[in-house]
């Protein structure tokens, strides 16, 4: 009886580190949308994007419990930059970019239902020289082989999980396998599911789960947050995020520095249905 009653008491405590909550909401409340929060490993330093009619990514520095006023990052507020991601051991950030692939090019577009697009997207990667930042340096076309290559996710091995578009136009999720300090080609990861589109992978470290959105089963004008573990050289079955979901379209997983702490976007709770950050615990769905 005791043991059954310490096992509803410990369950129900996960379960309420489940609940989202806002990330920084009296620093990110303006008007533009927020996303893709990427951690130094200590958790101290966060960069983000905000966008409206453009996208800039943004510092912020946790100092005794409070966060900074967001600053344009020095390697941004020029092009359209967005989708940040640190690797694990903080030693660089990768994010997206449509700035020129080459100096004094155009900006990369994309070419989107039959239209051009300024939102074309390249991986770029920037080192962290002390608490400061190089100089943002393309990745190798082997990984950027579409114009239109968003939503970066850095395993600890250097491997990258990002999305583009398929033959179709729908988004899915590829990997990008890092091995003799190389990219090997994109492999589209497979995921059991009826949606025809899987998006904005969140990747553990260590791969052994991966979290992203996909369409609701319910409601297939919907998105919503899903998690697949590793089962061999695949992914078992994704199960939905329900506790975390709610109907508010999450979107845009990250992982925070403990890959326990999931981040995501959603308009939830907002009348003018623009996404802020939110956060929650992954407990309920780790093994």
């Amino acid at each position: 009886m005791l043991t059954d009653m310490l096992c509803t008491l410990v369950f129900a405590a996960v379960a309420a580190l489940s609940t989202p909550m806002p990330f920084a909401s009296d620093l990110l409340a303006g008007p533009g949308a927020v996303s893709s929060p990427a951690f130094t490993p200590d958790g101290k330093t966060v960069v983000f994007d905000i966008s409206s009619h453009g996208a800039t990514l943004y510092v912020s520095h946790d100092i005794d419990g409070s966060w900074t006023p967001p600053e344009v990052a020095p390697f941004s507020g020029t092009w359209l930059d967005h989708d940040a991601t640190m690797a694990p051991d903080g030693s660089y950030l990768v994010f997206v970019s449509n700035r020129p692939m080459t100096s004094g090019a155009d900006a990369l577009t994309a070419t989107v239902n039959g239209k051009k697009s300024p939102w074309g997207g390249n991986l770029w990667r920037v080192a962290r020289v002390g608490t400061g930042w190089g100089a943002p340096v393309r990745l190798p076309d082997a990984v950027n082989e579409n114009p239109r290559t968003y939503a970066p996710s850095i395993a600890a091995d250097g491997s990258i999980y990002a999305i583009h578009p398929d033959a179709s136009g729908a988004f899915q999720i590829y990997r990008w396998a890092y091995r003799n300090g190389g990219y090997e080609p994109a492999v589209r990861q497979s995921f059991d599911l009826t949606s025809t589109h899987e998006m904005d992978p969140a990747i553990a470290p260590d791969q052994s789960f991966v979290v992203f959105d996909a369409s609701d089963p319910k409601n297939a004008d919907n998105d919503i947050l899903f998690i697949a573990h590793r089962t061999g050289d695949g992914w078992g079955k994704p199960v939905a995020l329900d506790a975390i979901n709610g109907d508010d379209r999450p979107w845009g997983a990250h992982l925070g520095p403990d890959a326990r702490t999931l981040y995501f976007s959603s308009s939830r709770g907002r009348t003018d249905d623009v996404a802020k950050l939110w956060s929650a615990s992954l407990a309920l769905w780790l093994h």
